[in-house]
């Protein structure tokens, strides 16, 4: 059971002393160097870790996403990692703009078979590590400050030693002080100052320091601070690149890493959607995204969205969620009758405005921009409004209800909704506005043939004479009005005893060029002050006019008696 105490047996994180820390005031201006781990970290902590297809079909995706920096494998870990990493280079599957990164501990044996595996590569990281942390010095290895710089010392000095007999290869070195992210910020630095002694780095050749936040143990302002301290105080910062490696054990890993380059980082480790031991790394994905949003071109293209996930799940047998930002089937989908009257409204408004700036309520990225359609931005439920049936009945059919036929219709599929308990889809919505405005020739009225005479200047009233088939019977009609439409209703009227009044009429185009269609919406009021709506559509303006008056008087005949 959770305790009423949890201080007896939990103790807060420390916090960094650093009064005058800047990266509070920073902006995020530019991306960081990114290295992706999914084929090494992410795949180790898969239930079934990939085969050869998978991490090749993997290493295809990073490569066209603009990864120049993969770590590929732990060479010295398993036979099928050590070949993988052959195949990439035998292959020449690598080009040369791109680094391969492998990991290994600080043994003799495990060293010498990593610098093996890489033989005859371009470009090559190579990514030495030892936990650092006081409880693991404590608990897991025994051992103290000295013995634990010496362990990365030695690794150091035989990685260098190896690598220096191959200078065909363009070698960069990384050393992770692992666990950092609860190492004393001093003892972290001394470490890494002992690497760097043995490595002998330039500005020209710098090392990589990987400080991971092995698990999560503060707030993501800790994090930042524990960077800047850090950065502040290696003595020489401009020979090393800053990685950070955030794990989300505390649901962070984002906010981590972004705060942790306003405090000076250079660089990112992690994984697309966030894959990795317990919670997973850094997701690089929505990191990239973030900083797009803000006008930062991230250096990675995810401009097909669906391709992405559909490869990162086929990869790694775990589906991506469906509200993961930026990548989730709902996270551009709106419920809610509120929100989808805002999305409708942003969308309208962007068809007018003068600039490209994105702006639309709810929607932080265009759709678009990753390569997802606008179709399923706006779905409806029981929680939805008539913003929302408006967008679905836009966006499928191209028609734009006026806003009080909007609230008419909305009302239906409410019903429809809340008799079905479930959502109800684009197509159930377009069946139910053809049957309820009489779209499927469904109505009692239909229009066979009519004339409109009178049509002058003189302003002499105009007579509709025509002929209506009502319940299977032709019957011929005739009224008079100032208009067509107006002349039509009178003789719906004499003749049927209807009593339509017409108070609303709007019309647009749908489509463009040759298959432009007309649609028209009517609104008219029966004498209890009731209004009926009615929708035509035709290729000619002026029978979708007709059509929709005869689509009100369908509806209307449903609420009174018709004379026969």
């Amino acid at each position: 059971m959770m305790l009423s105490k949890p201080a007896s047996k939990y103790r807060p994180f420390a916090n960094v002393d650093l009064p005058d820390r800047q990266w509070p005031s920073r902006t995020i201006t530019q991306p960081p160097r990114w290295c992706s781990v999914d084929l090494r970290d992410g795949n180790q902590s898969l239930i079934d870790p990939m085969d050869g297809e998978r991490k090749r079909r993997f290493f295809d995706l990073l490569i066209k996403s603009g990864f120049k920096e993969i770590e590929v494998a732990f060479p010295s870990a398993s036979q099928t990692d050590f070949d993988f990493v052959r195949s990439l280079i035998e292959g020449n599957l690598i080009p040369e703009d791109v680094a391969i990164q492998v990991l290994t501990q600080s043994r003799e044996e495990l060293i010498r078979r990593t610098i093996e595996s890489l033989a005859g590569a371009h470009r090559a990281i190579v990514h030495l590590y030892n936990a650092t942390s006081e409880v693991f010095r404590r608990l897991v290895f025994n051992q103290d400050k000295a013995g634990t710089i010496a362990l990365a010392v030695s690794g150091t000095k035989l990685i260098k030693e190896l690598t220096d007999q191959h200078p065909e290869t363009i070698w960069t070195y990384q050393y992770s002080p692992e666990t950092f992210s609860f190492t004393e910020p001093e003892f972290a630095v001394e470490i890494c100052e002992a690497v760097m002694d043995v490595w002998q780095p330039t500005p020209e050749r710098p090392i990589i320091l990987n400080l991971p936040a092995t698990v999560e143990v503060s707030t993501p302002n800790v994090h930042a601070d524990q960077i800047e301290w850090f950065c502040r105080h290696l003595t020489r910062r401009n020979c090393a690149i800053i990685s950070l490696h955030p794990h989300n054990d505390r649901g962070t890993g984002i906010a981590a890493a972004e705060l942790g380059l306003l405090a000076g980082a250079d660089r990112v480790e992690g994984c697309l959607f966030g894959n990795g031991e317990r919670t997973g790394n850094v997701d690089i994905v929505t990191m990239a995204l973030n900083m797009y949003t803000q006008g930062v071109d991230p250096g990675l293209d995810f401009s097909d969205m669906r391709r992405v996930v559909g490869t990162v799940e086929h990869c790694n047998q775990i589906a991506v969620h469906p509200r993961h930002p930026y990548a989730g089937e709902l996270v551009f989908t709106a419920f809610s009758g509120s929100h989808q009257d805002a999305i409708k409204k942003g969308f309208a408004a962007r068809q007018k405005q003068n600039d490209a700036i994105w702006e639309v309520p709810y929607l932080p990225i265009d759709p678009a921009d990753i390569g997802c359609s606008y179709e399923a931005v706006i779905r409806v439920n029981s929680q939805s409004g008539k913003g929302g049936v408006a967008w679905v009945l836009e966006q499928d059919q191209g028609l734009r209800l006026p806003r009080r036929f909007q609230i008419a219709f909305s009302r239906i599929v409410q019903e429809i909704a809340d008799r079905t308990k479930r959502e109800t889809t684009t197509a159930v919505i377009v069946e139910a506005f053809r049957q309820t405005y009489g779209l499927d020739g469904s109505g009692r009225f239909s229009l066979v043939d009519y004339s409109v005479s009178g049509v002058d200047k003189t302003g002499a009233p105009r007579t509709f004479t025509g002929r209506v088939e009502v319940d299977g019977q032709t019957r011929s009609i005739t009224g008079q009005g100032n208009g067509p439409l107006s002349s039509f209703v009178d003789a719906l009227n004499k003749n049927f005893g209807l009593h339509l009044d017409i108070v609303n009429y709007d019309e647009h185009a749908i489509g463009t060029g040759s298959g432009t269609q007309a649609a028209a919406y009517v609104e008219c009021v029966l004498p209890d002050g009731k209004s009926v709506f009615g929708v035509g559509i035709d290729v000619d303006s002026g029978e979708a006019s007709m059509h929709a008056v005869l689509s009100a008087a369908n509806n209307a005949a449903g609420d009174m008696g018709v004379a026969k």
